[in-house]
């Protein structure tokens, strides 16, 4: 019997019971449930287990939030003394898949892609947030740092290297991500992100002034004229691109004798593909991605305040239903245009630092200590971006909370869109997030203060309401 058979039996008892379990296995801090029937779910009972601080059902998936170090434990015992097999992520994930809309499938696709590439992006921003202090004026002088203390300027180029080589190399990251998503081989991934940002390719980003100069490289292909350019800070041509990699690669080995697949598979794979990526589909998606773009800066150049209250507002939304995930695409979209940076970004950070700043409030008014320690550790989360715990262990069951960050987190939205704030890239979607703020830090501190200090005090309001009824 293991430390925690008990508590493992009473949450397969919760969830439905062992016949309502098709797979389980778990991750750094929660147990996941690919279940045949959500609606059997005792969530009263699943969260009075005393190791359990929260559930929330998110992509085909029932999560049960356990905590780090112990969650493992659970899992172990839950296999041992339940007689649930042991399953991979991906077993989880397949399994879950059947329960989802054709929409919800291809959201989670994109999460699937984007969410493994995440931490070079992250670790890439934080980066540029570092050279930002270093190379900013106005920041600690009326000059940068660099000019103040020359010594620094090798340094500083070198960390912008290193900060800018997963955004220079972007669609290699997708390329791994996409095809191995869609059943291919990762490596041909990476080689045709590499072939798409060829340094014998026009740079992406030097595409607008070549096409005024009239100086856009071409190749004559068959009779056909294609433009020589790359697909630098380009999403959709890398994704569209992995997929068709992908299957051709599976149809090719399907077919192909083992004996010659190393000499036919990737070669004839890689050539079909690369010349559809520069004929059809890259110019095709490169004008889709700019038009979405465009439309996205238009409203937000025309309607700041109406763009920074709906996504400000409803991004906590999202997160419920995962379709925050297909926003990392136009964010890195973003980030790659004439821009420079993304308006997106900074107010997923705020939205973030609201859902935290509710489920202090919760944690600040409780009585009881369970709930106080989940409310101050699922608080702390969201500061540094991961806003789950908040958002399903505590601000949801008080539906006050959610709504009173939903209202500050709309209202600093506005603000710091009308202020026209800019992130330099995607960082961390907490109070981390000021280090890549390349435009209007002021507004965007300000906006800090108000996702901080708003939700304390509405959900202290909106809690006497609700204790009255």
């Amino acid at each position: 019997m293991g430390a925690y058979s008990k508590q493992a039996e009473q949450i397969v008892e919760a969830v439905g019971g062992r016949d309502n379990i098709s797979a389980a296995t778990h991750c750094v801090t929660r147990l996941r449930f690919a279940l045949k029937d959500d609606s059997k779910v005792d969530t009263a009972k699943l969260e009075q287990i005393d190791v359990v601080k929260g559930s929330f059902a998110a992509n085909g998936q029932y999560q049960v939030v356990i905590g780090q170090g112990t969650v493992n434990k659970v899992y172990q015992d839950l296999v041992d003394q339940t007689g649930i097999g042991e399953s991979s992520k991906d077993d989880v994930k397949k399994a879950s898949e059947s329960n989802l809309n054709p929409l919800q499938r291809a959201i989670k696709t994109l999460a699937d892609i984007f969410i493994p590439i995440l931490p070079a992006i992250v670790t890439a921003g934080l980066l540029l947030g570092l050279n930002n202090i270093l190379t900013g004026p106005g920041i600690f002088f009326e000059e940068s740092l660099i000019e103040r203390y020359p010594q620094w300027a090798d340094i500083a180029n070198v960390i912008n290297l290193i900060a800018n080589t997963a955004f220079t190399f972007l669609p290699a990251l997708i390329g791994w991500s996409a095809v191995k998503r869609f059943g291919g081989s990762p490596l041909l991934g990476i080689v045709l992100g590499l072939i798409l940002v060829h340094p014998d390719l026009l740079n992406a980003w030097a595409y607008g002034e070549a096409e005024k100069a009239g100086e856009i490289p071409t190749w004559n292909i068959l009779g056909l004229t294609v433009e020589k350019i790359g697909y630098q800070g380009q999403v959709l041509p890398v994704l569209f691109a992995s997929y068709l990699l992908a299957k051709i690669e599976v149809f090719l080995t399907k077919r192909v004798p083992e004996g010659i697949q190393l000499l036919v598979v990737a070669p004839v794979a890689l050539l079909i593909t690369g010349f559809a990526a520069f004929i059809l589909i890259g110019p095709v998606m490169f004008i889709v991605g700019n038009a979405i773009t465009d439309a996205v800066i238009y409203i937000f150049d025309t309607v700041p305040l109406l763009g920074g209250l709906i996504y400000g507002g409803l991004y906590s939304v999202l997160v419920i239903t995962g379709m925050h995930h297909t926003f990392l695409a136009v964010d890195l979209q973003l980030v790659g245009s004439q821009l420079g940076g993304t308006f997106l970004w900074p107010m997923l950070a705020l939205s973030n630092i609201a859902q935290g700043a509710a489920a202090l409030a919760i944690g600040l008014s409780a009585k009881e200590d369970r709930l106080k320690g989940l409310s101050y550790t699922s608080a702390l989360s969201a500061f540094l971006g991961v806003t789950e715990p908040a958002i399903f262990g505590v601000n949801l069951r008080f539906r006050y909370a959610f709504i009173a960050a939903m209202i500050s987190s709309a209202i600093a939205g506005m603000f710091i869109s009308v202020n026209g704030v800019l992130a330099s890239t995607i960082g961390v979607g907490g109070i981390p997030g000021f280090l890549v703020i390349s435009k209007g830090m002021t507004s965007f501190l300000i906006g800090m203060v108000i996702v901080i200090v708003l939700p304390i005090i509405l959900t202290f309001i909106f809690s006497r309401f609700a204790k009255q009824k």
